[in-house]
């Protein structure tokens, strides 16, 4: 075990050399080690001065100065931070599998006051209701055994993308303007793809996937998907397609929208799903929970995405309809529609788009562990220099578990692995 943990200490400081060149100056390397630390080591708040206390107890002060500077004002970019981490990660989560899923998600971090860049009244999934929060939208690469946020950027509410004057209090760069949550996930995708990350299909909750624009934005880029929907989103049914255009009289402009009517229409996902006959339904088992295998009923189904396809001259390509519909449940419970190919089995399809639980527990691991939710800076920079190098923490214990057959659970990480009360910065009391 000793020798284990020595190892581990030995690639931390590997890694920290590598981090450190992307903060470039080298007066940024020491705050940079230090928050990093920080991070990692035992306390329950990570906010800049509780860590400062805990790295360098001897001198709290100057300590916290250096490392307030480096995370709220220091010129280095987050997203290079984030790719420095993913390219240290990325190895050793392929040698268990490969990458299997990139997956858009968000999450809420509740704040009190408003001054907080992005803060306002909003959905928020950490406490699952309307509250006063940040929230931010992320890209992680998933595979079979783990995941790491490989995207991160704050959603930037229409409200406070108005007030300029607001914005630059809390230092929004002028070119920063409001986009919604999809539009956000869509250029961190391109950002991955021009970085030649390995393909995987795009997974997101119902919050993306009811954007038919999301959705065909994801093809147009080559890419597959496997999205929740609402039960009311409408699709044709199997065998069912739109009525071509009118048939043309051979005067004026030859029609070429595609056609429904009262007899000829699409469905709702939900009132498809309660036609279906007993044999398309089959229980499928997808991973090992805390209480033994996760199971449930689902059905799969060819059908076309019929939303605005009146307004279309062309058809939409055959997908996937998931439905689950438990046993014991008096209608469905979750819908998703996929474009990965045909060929699969209904448990690969259940398989992809149940992987989003990895990234639900990446942000738990995160803020509890890491204090991604703890910075108390109200600046835009600040803010994605506080969360990059929670993922790069993050990554290395990532990292470490990888090397591990099998992996160990990050709870054990944590205990093992992580910088201890005596590993102190450079220069101070104490340090080696």
């Amino acid at each position: 075990m000793a020798q284990h943990k020595t190892a581990s200490r030995e690639r931390f400081e590997t890694y920290l050399e590598k981090l450190g060149t992307v903060v470039d100056h080298a007066a940024r390397r020491e705050p940079m080690r230090a928050y990093l630390m920080g991070l990692l080591m035992p306390g329950e708040r990570k906010s800049v001065e509780p860590m400062a206390t805990k790295v360098d107890p001897r001198r709290v002060r100057s300590r916290h100065q250096s490392m307030h500077h480096f995370v709220a004002d220091a010129p280095w970019g987050e997203n290079e931070m984030i790719a420095a981490a993913r390219e240290y990660v990325l190895p050793q989560m392929e040698r268990h599998a490969p990458v299997g899923a990139w997956v858009v998600d968000d999450t809420g971090m509740p704040k009190k006051g408003t001054h907080s860049v992005g803060v306002t009244r909003q959905y928020c999934g950490a406490v699952g209701k309307q509250e006063n929060c940040q929230v931010t939208v992320s890209v992680s690469m998933a595979n079979e055994v783990m995941s790491i946020p490989t995207a991160y950027r704050l959603y930037l509410p229409e409200t406070w993308a108005k007030d300029r004057r607001r914005c630059k209090e809390a230092g929004v760069p002028p070119e920063v303007k409001f986009k919604t949550k999809w539009k956000i996930a869509i250029e961190e995708i391109d950002r991955m793809l021009a970085d030649e990350l390995p393909r995987a299909p795009v997974v997101a909750d119902a919050g993306y996937g009811v954007v038919t624009e999301f959705r065909e934005e994801i093809t147009a880029r080559g890419l597959s998907y496997g999205v929740g929907i609402t039960g009311d989103v409408t699709v044709w049914p199997p065998g069912m397609e739109p009525l071509p255009p009118v048939p043309w009289s051979g005067r004026g402009r030859k029609p070429t929208l595609l056609r429904r009517d009262s007899h000829h229409k699409p469905v709702s996902a939900k009132a498809l799903a309660k036609q279906l006959p007993a044999k398309e339904w089959r229980t499928v088992r997808w991973r090992e929970g805390t209480r033994g295998k996760m199971k449930s009923r689902f059905a799969a189904v060819r059908v076309r995405a019929a939303h605005r396809d009146q307004l279309r001259s062309t058809l939409r390509e055959p997908e996937w309809l998931l439905i689950e519909w438990p046993k014991g449940e008096a209608e469905p419970t979750k819908y998703w529609l996929s474009t990965v190919p045909e060929d699969v089995t209904i448990g690969d399809i259940v398989r992809l788009v149940k992987i989003r639980w990895r990234i639900e527990r990446d942000y738990e691991e995160m803020k509890d562990e890491l204090g991604l939710d703890h910075y108390e800076g109200r600046g835009w920079r600040g803010f994605h220099h506080h969360g990059a190098l929670c993922i790069a923490a993050y990554a290395f214990l990532i990292a470490e578990r990888a090397r591990l057959s099998p992996p160990a659970p990050l709870a054990f990480l944590y205990k093992d692995v992580r910088v201890s009360e005596g590993f102190r910065p450079r220069g101070s009391p104490g340090a080696p």
